[in-house]
């Protein structure tokens, strides 16, 4: 899946210079965690988030507030240079941005214009409908060898019992690197003939292993 089917792309923006106040109403009105900066050309040239709101505005316990922090321009907190996404991106390389990176969002630019933006939440989300968790289903996790064709083989049974899949996932045996752990979300609500027919054939099925599904 790529950055432009998950995307917002009505994104609240503000120049550098309009007032930290203005950037304040914004993140209540909208209820949203960050606004992107840009110039009159529409192009990125920051990024202020919910929490460099918070330390710069008065704090409402404080007895003397300095309401004057709320007239500064917004490029007195704002940070830039800003990482940008483009709209083919893979929503998995976004996802690594925000792991390496200790962010939240990303705006999205096309020849250098803002164009979108995708949060973590729009990750999130997407990670649930590409899993088919919100699907009536079963998952099963199955330890097989990193070789070809295991996969296919394993889809020919589950196809056998006339039962379709919603999602696989494939990750590497943390403990032995030439083995994988196949993760797959199954349209039934009885796994067991499948269980049991893949331990029949000889494959490690890890999950379910609770009572009954030995």
């Amino acid at each position: 899946m790529i950055v432009e089917e998950v995307m917002t792309k009505e994104v609240v923006t503000l120049s550098p210079t309009d007032k930290i106040e203005s950037a304040l109403k914004l993140l209540k009105e909208h209820r949203i965690k960050h606004i992107t900066i840009t110039d009159d050309a529409n192009r990125v040239v920051g990024i202020v988030s919910d929490r460099d709101i918070r330390d710069a505005a008065p704090s409402i316990l404080a007895a003397d507030q300095n309401m004057e922090i709320l007239e500064n321009p917004i490029k007195s907190i704002m940070s830039s240079p800003v990482i940008t996404a483009h709209p083919l991106d893979f929503i998995e390389d976004i996802a690594s941005i925000f792991y390496e990176h200790e962010i939240a969002c990303v705006p999205v630019t096309l020849d250098n214009k803002l164009v979108g933006i995708v949060t973590e939440k729009d990750i999130l989300y997407t990670l649930i409908q590409v899993t088919g968790i919100r699907e009536q289903s079963s998952q099963i996790e199955i330890r097989v060898e990193n070789k070809i064709g295991v996969l296919p083989k394993i889809a020919q049974i589950i196809s056998d019992r006339n039962t379709n899949i919603s999602s696989v996932f494939l990750y590497p045996a943390r403990d032995n690197q030439s083995e994988k752990i196949i993760v797959l979300r199954i349209q039934t609500m009885n796994p067991m003939p499948i269980i049991d027919e893949l331990k029949n054939q000889g494959y490690n099925v890890i999950w379910p292993n609770l009572p009954g599904f030995e």
